[in-house]
């Protein structure tokens, strides 16, 4: 019997949020000195998959939600590996021999990589703990549960038998190994099973000597990893595919005994290496990587805990590996698929309530989304705002016979977007131009398919510049309006065009009319489309990466630092995804001692290390992991009092200001501006639930507070619910 739905609180957001963090109990313990300036990137980001593996033990969220993070820190654990760890361990091999630079920490790329795998392994372990010390249990009083075959009821095997016979077994192709059949290819991160066979006819050379065979089975990647079998008595039981096909390996290997067995799984360098001087097109150059990436490296294996060592000993040989890259699990192998039972099950009451962001209402005088605009600029914050909003945007655009062209950037999108179809639709009778950014990582093969799409509906569609990924959200349509005036109306973003994660990420979307912003938008498309050159005043009032971003930020904080001399009160917020670059973290450091007040809000990896006397005292820093992904990039300046706000899609790393198109864009409207500031980001510095205040040696302890918990992602949505009232 699932447990009963508790009735949620209202959230009670303080009378008047204060400007600053919340600051935790002063430790008793001196703070670490640091090692150096700067925590690592590397593990700074485990320190954030942590935070959401701690959302994944936390019972005061609801059951499937808590399996749901765990399932997510898998993903990330992945990508990490795949991205990250791969390009670490092609470094090493690159300079084999050569004398080895230390980082910022002092650390040469092999001790770099030895701390690294200690942390990678800890994980996997608190991840193990996770589900067998606390998620297992609670779904299982909850009646929900992932059976074993030798503790399956007869009804239940006979179902699954019958499964296996008809959908499983003509996809299988076992492989035993011998100098006639290789090592069959494993594609990265497909599940397989490893089998310790032994011949059992007495005149087999091996069986006069008592040697082994390893046998290998893919699993297939077409059928579904978890098996809902028939639900009885409420009681919601899951087979995992390995262990249906282990159930019926005998009749795959006749003639042999099989001895042991064992699921596996192997992760691989997932980077993509381009030569543009080779490339006939992006498009091509990047199909053709795709294709290289199943093959990369393999970085590291996942096998049942209690595999044979023989098993191990074989795989680790034949996948090259040290010893360190095998991960023993007591979990089931690949917890990312756990999100099926999640998507599977319907049971609200195990779930976070159901939520639908608020709608736009024009005002009394619009007939029109284009008529609104006009009058005043639109500022949305998802999901809390409903992103039809900006599906209705573009979709007016398709639909007005006033609109004569449509300019857009895509970097993510999904199968069913309402804008993507607009824009099939709008080329059929408008001029319609798109720029796809194909080298999205881990969706370069759905972006091919929707640029080929596009570009077969009349959609013009281009790459960018190369050697420079797109990642700017920009939308900007030309209109010929009643009074015969040609208009230009936009849409400036923090997050991708994806109307699926636009429910579960938090992002700022900007919808405005001011022909400024449209101007400087139409030349931001000129330099995407005809790598237009241009002086960096050509873009103002917009940041553009690589062009301006990194100078305007720094410019922005040695303003602030010039005030404080002035004695001006000095303060700046900054919410982002990841804070990396060194520059703009040494600008930080110099204003906190030169006495500007700093709180920064960041999701992620950090790489600055705050309230260190004499060097960061001033600044404040952070996380919040909660129910949506804190996916907005918010930048105040107080300006000595004239206060000065930006959103935009980058967040302050090497990439996003150096190797990418990025754009922010000021927020001018007086009630947008306020808006941010004093409802938005002063909401996110007042959460004493989901945040986690860091710590100077990169460690983070939840805030201290003497009411009961506030949380900003709550307040939002109660605000929203109210307002729909």
């Amino acid at each position: 019997m699932a447990p009963a739905k508790k009735k949620a609180k209202q959230p009670t957001k303080p009378s008047k949020a204060p400007a600053k963090s919340v600051r935790p109990k002063p430790s008793t313990q001196p703070a670490p000195t640091p090692q150096s300036r700067f925590i690592n990137r590397d593990e700074s980001w485990l320190l954030f998959n942590s935070r959401v593996l701690e959302e994944a033990n936390d019972p005061s969220n609801p059951l499937l939600e808590r399996l749901k993070f765990l399932a997510i820190t898998a993903t990330n654990l992945d990508e990490f590996l795949e991205i990250r760890v791969a390009g670490i361990l092609q470094r090493i091999e690159e300079d084999m021999g050569l004398p080895q630079k230390l980082d910022d920490g002092g650390f040469t790329l092999d001790e770099r990589m030895e701390r690294l795998r200690d942390r990678l392994h800890a994980f996997t372990a608190d991840q193990d703990a996770c589900w067998h010390k606390h998620l297992a249990p609670a779904l299982d009083i909850a009646g929900i549960r992932l059976a074993s075959w030798k503790h399956l009821r007869e009804p239940d095997r006979l179902f699954a038998a019958r499964y296996f016979h008809d959908q499983v077994d003509p996809l299988l192709t076992p492989v035993t190994l011998d100098p006639s059949h290789p090592f069959p290819r494993v594609l990265n991160k497909s599940l397989c099973l490893a089998l310790l066979l032994r011949h059992k006819r007495k005149k087999s050379p091996r069986a006069r000597n008592n040697a082994t065979a390893l046998g290998v089975i893919t699993i297939p990647r077409s059928l579904p990893t978890l098996i809902a079998l028939p639900e009885r008595d409420g009681q919601r039981n899951y087979l995992l595919l390995e262990e249906l096909i282990e159930a019926h390996v005998e009749r795959m290997f006749r003639g042999y005994a099989v001895l042991s067995r064992a699921a596996f799984r192997v992760t691989r360098n997932s980077n993509l290496y381009m030569q543009e001087e080779e490339s006939r097109s992006v498009l091509e150059s990047v199909r053709a990587e795709l294709h290289n990436r199943r093959k990369g490296d393999v970085v590291r294996m996942e096998i049942d805990a209690f595999a044979a060592e023989e098993i191990v000993e074989r795989l680790q040989l034949n996948f090259e590996l040290e010893p360190w890259q095998v991960f023993r699990t007591k979990s089931p192998v690949n917890l990312s698929r756990l999100m099926d039972v999640y998507s599977s099950i319907k049971l609200p009451e195990l779930k976070f309530p159901e939520f639908h962001g608020r709608r736009f209402k024009f005002g009394p005088k619009s007939a029109n989304i284009f008529d609104e605009l006009r009058t005043r600029d639109i500022l949305l914050h998802h999901p809390y705002d409903s992103y039809n909003t900006v599906e209705a945007f573009i979709e007016a655009a398709t639909n007005d016979p006033r609109v004569m062209s449509i300019k857009q950037t895509l970097y993510r999108t999904s199968a069913d977007s309402p804008i993507f179809q607009a824009l099939t639709d709008a080329a059929q009778n408008k001029d319609v131009t798109v720029v796809v950014e194909l080298m999205a990582r881990f969706d370069e093969a759905s972006n091919i398919r929707w640029a080929r799409e596009l570009e077969d509906a009349g959609v013009q569609v281009f790459h960018g510049i190369f050697g420079l990924k797109t990642h700017c959200k920009l939308a900007l349509l030309v209109r010929k309006d009643p009074d015969g005036v040609v208009r230009s109306y936009a849409h400036l973003g923090t997050g991708n065009y994806n109307p699926v994660t636009a429910r579960f990420y938090t992002d700022i979307s900007l919808l405005t009319s001011r022909p400024e912003l449209t101007e400087a938008i139409q030349r931001v498309f000129r330099y995407l489309t005809a790598d237009w050159e241009a002086s960096a005043d050509a873009y103002r009032p917009l940041q553009v990466a690589p062009l301006t971003l990194a100078y305007d930020i720094l410019a922005l904080i040695a303003r602030e630092v010039a005030h404080a001399a002035k004695g001006h009160k000095a303060h700046i917020i900054a919410k982002m995804n990841a804070l990396l670059d060194a520059p703009t973290i040494e600008a930080l450091y110099k204003a906190s001692q030169a006495g500007v007040e700093i709180d920064l809000i960041v999701r992620g990896m950090c790489a600055l290390r705050p309230g260190v006397p004499g060097l960061s005292e001033r600044i404040r820093v952070r996380s919040i992991v909660g129910r949506f992904l804190e996916h907005s990039r918010i930048f105040w300046f107080s300006n000595a009092g004239h206060e000065e706000v930006f959103a935009g899609s980058a967040d302050w790393m090497p990439r996003n200001l150096y190797e990418r198109c990025e754009v922010v864009f000021p927020v001018v409207d007086k009630a947008a501006a306020r808006r941010l500031r004093d409802e938005i980001l002063a909401t996110y510095l007042s959460d004493t639930a989901k945040a986690r205040l860091m710590n100077p040696d990169g460690t983070y302890t939840r805030p201290t507070h003497t009411a009961a918990a506030f949380s900003a992602q709550n307040w939002f949505m109660h605000q929203a619910a109210a307002s729909q009232k």
